[in-house]
């Protein structure tokens, strides 16, 4: 007998490899005779596809989104059943993506990035052959991922599973399971055939030989990633006629249960439940407790102005070098000078590696996603920088004073933000934040300044003014968003910018320091 091949680390019991696939081969044999009759069983199939296209309507009325994918052996018959699961459904209401190895662009980025891309709008369907799970298996075991490294990908997938969820996402996650033996045979098969020989690659065949140590990869990631809001499902795959049935069930349990509100009932118990992350903190004082007299003269800002730029010149080049992106994320009141200081911080920077990302109000298609779903797509890849002149934090300010949220979405935004920049981070991500401060009689004043100085008059809004008649709601908005999101990893800084020639430097200075100190840490 096998030694138990599971390390104490990931907190289950596991059967030994022998004894499941035993058990899993007494199931088979057990289930063969009740699906013996293919006529009875492509019946029973006919059955549910009707059910299926009467879901796909309540999908798109209830506007749910919806996720299918499908992991499995090599020739467990992934492609198969996908192929009649959507010959069910109508394509104008899903997309099919197959998952392959990753480009080198893609590594340059954040290990989900390209996941984030391909989530459904609200009401469509996403259907995956192959998933995140490849960055898990094959990599742990063909590109020599520690333990540590593997659990840490699974515990980014978790995350990124659970955040979809908790917006109203249906995640259904299938198995195709067979045996050593099978998966053998339909090599073969698929080998003595010239119109299909193709698809069996050396890394196919030496997979299969080397069953065992991929079985006991595959069981610890099914059970380390079966959580409570995204449960894995196993089929046995050896009967295709029997596979395409039990999917069907599955796909149609899951989707009932998510528009019924009940808890998911497919897969096996016990579903883990998956604990939210505690972040260091970098405490902020309060905003009223921020004096804002500092100023600076006009002689010295010059003088500043062009050193801090060409340090942060010299600094950019720097960093493409050595393949470091950065982020910057500027927050601030109406009128505190947000577009000012980027502009100094831009004309610094090499245009040909950098982005500036104006953040205004989502369009509906973005209304349809996930709310970091928009902000994903401008993530910067190796020695580029992305500054965001207003970010996701909109989520916890705006939406959250003029109540475009419900209270239990912006608050599980804290959480969400946080882990969201903690991936920025562990993908080697440098992640600046800035708040702009004014007090109200400034504010004021650049508000009537820009009503009578025509060539800014196209500044200032009715929602301005609006949103000046709630200031004591977003200033605690904002000590919330101080507090909660201010990580060791990620912290924000407060720029005092009733004089927006200090503040700039202030800023300048705050984000060459860092990135020096960021360059130093990773040479």
């Amino acid at each position: 007998m096998l030694e138990n091949p599971y390390p104490p680390s990931y907190g289950n019991k596991f059967l030994n490899i022998q004894e499941r696939i035993k058990s899993m081969l007494d199931r088979i044999i057990q289930n063969e005779t009740a699906f013996a009759d293919k006529d009875a069983y492509k019946a029973q199939t006919n059955t549910l596809k009707v059910q299926l296209r009467t879901l796909e309507q309540e999908i798109k009325e209830k506007k749910l989104p919806v996720i299918i994918l499908f992991e499995g052996w090599g020739a467990s018959g992934k492609g198969y059943v996908i192929g009649k699961t959507i010959n069910c459904l109508d394509p104008r209401s899903y997309k099919v993506y197959s998952t392959v190895k990753a480009t080198e662009t893609e590594k340059r980025l954040p290990l989900m990035h390209r996941f984030w891309n391909v989530i459904p709008e609200k009401g469509k369907l996403c259907i995956l052959d192959r998933s995140w799970y490849q960055e898990i298996v094959p990599a742990t075991l063909e590109d020599k991922l520690t333990e540590e490294e593997t659990v840490e990908r699974m515990d980014m997938i978790n995350v990124f599973e659970r955040q979809l969820t908790d917006d109203g996402y249906l995640v259904v996650k299938i198995f195709l399971q067979i045996d050593r033996d099978e998966q053998k045979r339909r090599f073969k098969k698929l080998l003595d055939s010239k119109s299909t020989n193709w698809r069996v690659t050396d890394l196919d065949l030496k997979r299969n030989r080397n069953y065992e140590k991929y079985f006991v990869e595959y069981d610890k990631m099914l059970e380390y990633t079966n959580t409570e809001y995204a449960p894995w499902v196993v089929v046995n795959s050896d009967n295709k006629y029997r596979t395409v049935c039990e999917v069907f069930k599955t796909i149609i349990t899951a989707v009932n249960d998510k528009l019924l509100s009940r808890t998911l009932s497919i897969g096996e118990n016990p579903k883990k439940k998956v604990p939210k992350e505690i972040f260091t903190m970098a405490t902020k004082a309060p905003l009223s407790l921020i004096k804002l007299d500092k100023t600076l003269n006009d002689d010295i800002y010059t003088e500043e102005l062009k050193k801090q730029q060409k340090r942060l010149s010299k600094l950019h080049q720097r960093l493409y070098a050595q393949r470091l992106p950065v982020v910057i994320c500027f927050e601030g009141w109406d009128a505190a000078g947000k577009g000012g200081t980027i502009r100094r911080i831009a004309s610094a920077l090499d245009p040909r590696g950098f982005e500036a990302v104006p953040v205004a109000a989502p369009e509906p298609y973005e209304l349809n996603r996930h709310y970091l779903w928009r902000f994903w797509q401008h993530i910067p890849k190796s020695g580029h920088v992305v500054i965001f002149d207003r970010t996701w934090y909109g989520r916890v300010l705006v939406e959250r004073v003029e109540e475009l949220t419900e209270e239990k979405r912006w608050r599980a935004a804290y959480q969400e933000i946080n882990e969201f920049e903690n991936n920025l981070f562990e993908s080697g991500i440098l992640v600046l934040k800035f708040w702009l401060h004014i007090d109200q009689a400034e504010q004021l004043k650049r508000f009537n300044d820009r009503m009578n100085i025509p060539e800014k008059r196209w500044k200032i809004t009715a929602e301005d003014w609006r949103n000046r008649d709630k200031w004591e709601q977003y200033e605690t908005a904002v000590n919330d968003m101080l507090q909660k999101t201010s990580t060791d990893f990620a912290p924000w800084h407060i720029i005092e910018n009733n004089d927006k020639k200090y503040g700039r430097i202030r800023t300048l200075n705050i984000i060459n320091n860092t990135i020096e100190m960021w360059i130093e840490k990773h040479s």
